[in-house]
């Protein structure tokens, strides 16, 4: 027999919170992803790490070019290469700051080309006569004469950039105009998205950042060209090359040595031998000895002699070893 009883404001409670955490397991909108429409294409990860490796040789460039520029060691390292919208690459910047606008021509549009304080003012005491290895805390704008004095570090910085991108497509990097403040960049739109790439520079116990941002959309337009120089391909050689080649390889000596190979002996086997002692070669008369060239099996001979000179005659070429 069924009792009936009232239910407690403690019972019905739990009840709901069970049904509520049953459908909270099941319902599709806790596995769904929240989408940022306004968020730009993504270019593929193989893609950036073709950009990587290409602005890491920039990297090594740069460095020897403005150690003898600077006549001082100038490491220059590779810290970042990732992708983000406009408006997020200029937040990350400082202000004030120095900011180039580049032309790449042949393309429509400008990159960005931005230096640190930190590195700026001790770049020019260099310049000036310093010796710029000390820290300077300089935060201020820097000065149309000064402006005019980076322009030859500039010009060494586009040089290098230009031929660190020459395998993918000849694009003419070119200072356009000069900034300080980042929010008052209007080249690109906030939401375009730009490969930011992040380098340290280091001179002494000095060091900045120089980052460069390049429109994702040009990068994308040039992906069958990344492709093409960062894939493994084999290409034929010209009658030009295969001549050039024969040239280089014409003068190059060989070593030949005709062995007899036998049976082994230990370094305790060895020393004990003594004047008198045969040796079993195991090695048959009639049997070919082999001809080594630079230490690799080659050919299979005889021995002979042809007037007072030793002489191998060649009996087969062996092939594939």
């Amino acid at each position: 027999m069924a009792a009936d009883r009232l239910l407690s404001q403690e019972e019905i409670d739990n009840v709901f919170r069970n049904l509520k955490g049953a459908k909270g397991k099941d319902d599709p909108s806790r596995r769904a992803q929240v989408y940022d429409f306004r968020r730009p294409d993504r270019i593929a990860k193989d893609q950036l790490r073709a950009i990587h490796l290409l602005h890491d040789n920039f990297a090594r460039s740069l460095a020897s070019s403005l150690s003898a520029y600077l006549r001082a060691y100038v490491m220059v390292n590779l810290i970042s290469v990732e992708q983000l919208s406009f408006l997020e690459f200029s937040q990350c910047l400082p202000a004030p700051t120095c900011i180039v606008s580049l032309g790449m021509k042949p393309f429509d549009g400008n990159s960005i080309l931005e230096m640190n304080p930190q590195m700026v003012f001790p770049i020019l005491e260099m310049l000036l006569g310093g010796t710029g290895k000390t820290p300077l805390k300089e935060n201020r704008e820097i000065t149309e004469i000064e402006r005019s004095i980076l322009t030859g570090v500039f010009r060494i910085i586009l040089h290098d950039l230009r031929e660190a991108w020459s395998p993918i497509s000849n694009i003419n990097f070119s200072i356009e105009a000069f900034e300080t403040e980042p929010q008052l960049l209007q080249i690109l739109a906030p939401n375009e998205a730009v490969v930011a790439i992040g380098i340290e520079i280091r001179i002494g116990e000095v060091s900045g950042m120089m980052n460069l941002g390049i429109p994702s959309i040009i990068v994308k337009m040039l992906r069958q060209k990344f492709d093409q120089q960062w894939s493994v391909r084999k290409s034929e050689s010209t009658e030009e090359e295969l001549e050039r080649m024969w040239r280089l390889l014409q003068p190059a000596r060989l070593r030949f040595d005709a062995r007899m190979t036998g049976p082994s002996l230990t370094v305790e086997q060895m020393l004990e031998l003594k004047e008198g002692d045969i040796l079993d070669l195991d090695y048959p008369v009639r049997q070919p000895l082999d001809l080594m060239v630079n230490g690799t099996r080659k050919y299979l001979g005889r021995v002979g002699t042809n007037g007072r000179r030793r002489v191998f005659q060649i009996e087969t070429a062996l092939t594939g070893e």
